[in-house]
């Protein structure tokens, strides 16, 4: 991950362009004669926005709940405006343009996804531009998701959100494991998560590791990857092994990749790589470890030794994702050059 922290000049202006629509929300308060009611129905700070349901929006209710027929411009004409405005962020300088003299364009119009509701009452919480692994979709229904210091489970079927971890305050293990910190921590702000079989994982920007049963009360272990300076946790992966084992890999910004047997509780492998890992993947046989970090270069790595076995040629920019495809062969990367890249 980048060393640009959220007080950075570039970042924060970046940042600022990614997420804020001031001349929206402009639009919602003083436009076309819209009445105070109005206003304050549309008006996202207040949360008093009612959620869409794909019943309305097959209706011609716009899924966002914005009110373009009292705007003075239209969904098409500000999102097109909006796409040729967007400032695309790089660590390597027109890493996009060299991209785009390469790669195929996509082709658009395939439909993946139907919409089912947006909930406003919902809001997740992005600390930081480049990371945003903290939405977690455990089925079509289930996601888990960081709202400031509350981990919280929101049901599509039921509506209803429900308090997981709260990490405000003091958290502390309540399950006596070796190597587990049982002072735990404070006020832990969360950079990354992992939900899988009732398992959660909360990554934090100082290495900070708060795993969690979600079929058990309070927290089962808490663990520090490590107590460098640039010790951020970027991403958490978690896996059973063959064995029915369950264990996550921890990738972080001092260039490790941690693997944790949660069986037992501890540490069993820690790789150190070149530059800073944002990302692994482990391949669905278990035999192959993905790994994209700052850093053009990919690398494929055998998990058990860490040794590199392929090096991944093709990105101009650092990469953030990785996914393996069920065939065990095929993976893809996502990267900040807008390439993606699969093998």
């Amino acid at each position: 991950m980048s060393n640009h922290q959220r007080g950075d000049d570039d970042a924060g202006e970046y940042m600022e362009e990614d997420v804020d629509d001031h001349d929206m929300d402009d639009e919602f308060r003083g436009g076309d004669g819209a009445s105070d009611s109005d206003v304050e129905e549309f008006d996202y700070s207040n949360n008093k926005i009612a959620d869409t349901s794909a019943e309305q929006a097959r209706k011609g209710k716009d899924i966002q709940g914005i009110p373009w027929d009292r705007l003075s411009i239209s969904r098409d004409k500000y999102r097109q405006t909006r796409l040729l405005q967007y400032k695309n962020y790089e660590n390597v300088p027109n890493s996009g343009q060299s991209s785009e003299k390469v790669c195929n364009v996509t082709q658009k119009g395939a439909q993946f996804y139907g919409f089912w509701r947006n909930s406003r009452s919902v809001k997740s919480t992005i600390l930081h531009f480049q990371l945003r692994n903290l939405v977690w979709a455990t089925s079509k229904h289930d996601a888990y998701l960081m709202s400031n210091f509350l981990l919280t489970h929101y049901s599509s079927l039921t509506s209803g959100k429900k308090e997981v971890l709260n990490v405000r305050g003091h958290v502390a293990p309540s399950e006596k494991h070796p190597g587990s910190l049982l002072e735990g921590f404070t006020q832990t702000q969360v950079s990354t998560l992992a939900v899988k079989d009732d398992f959660l994982v909360a990554g934090g920007f100082q290495g900070e590791l708060i795993c969690k049963h979600l079929d058990r009360p309070g927290v089962s272990f808490c663990s520090r990857t490590t107590y460098d300076d640039n010790a951020i946790t970027n991403a958490i992966e978690i896996y059973n092994k063959p064995s029915g084992a369950l264990h996550f890999t921890a990738s972080n910004n001092d260039c490790g990749v941690r693997d944790f047997d949660m069986e037992r509780y501890q540490l069993v492998k820690d790789f150190r790589f070149p530059w800073p890992v944002n990302h692994a993947s482990l391949s669905p046989n278990g035999k192959l470890l993905a790994i994209v970090g700052d850093n053009p270069v990919g690398l494929i790595v055998d998990p058990n030794t860490g040794k590199t076995l392929e090096t991944l040629l093709g990105h101009f920019d650092y990469s953030f994702a990785s996914a393996w495809h069920p065939d065990g062969i095929t993976f893809s990367t996502g990267n900040q050059d807008k390439k993606h890249y699969g093998l």
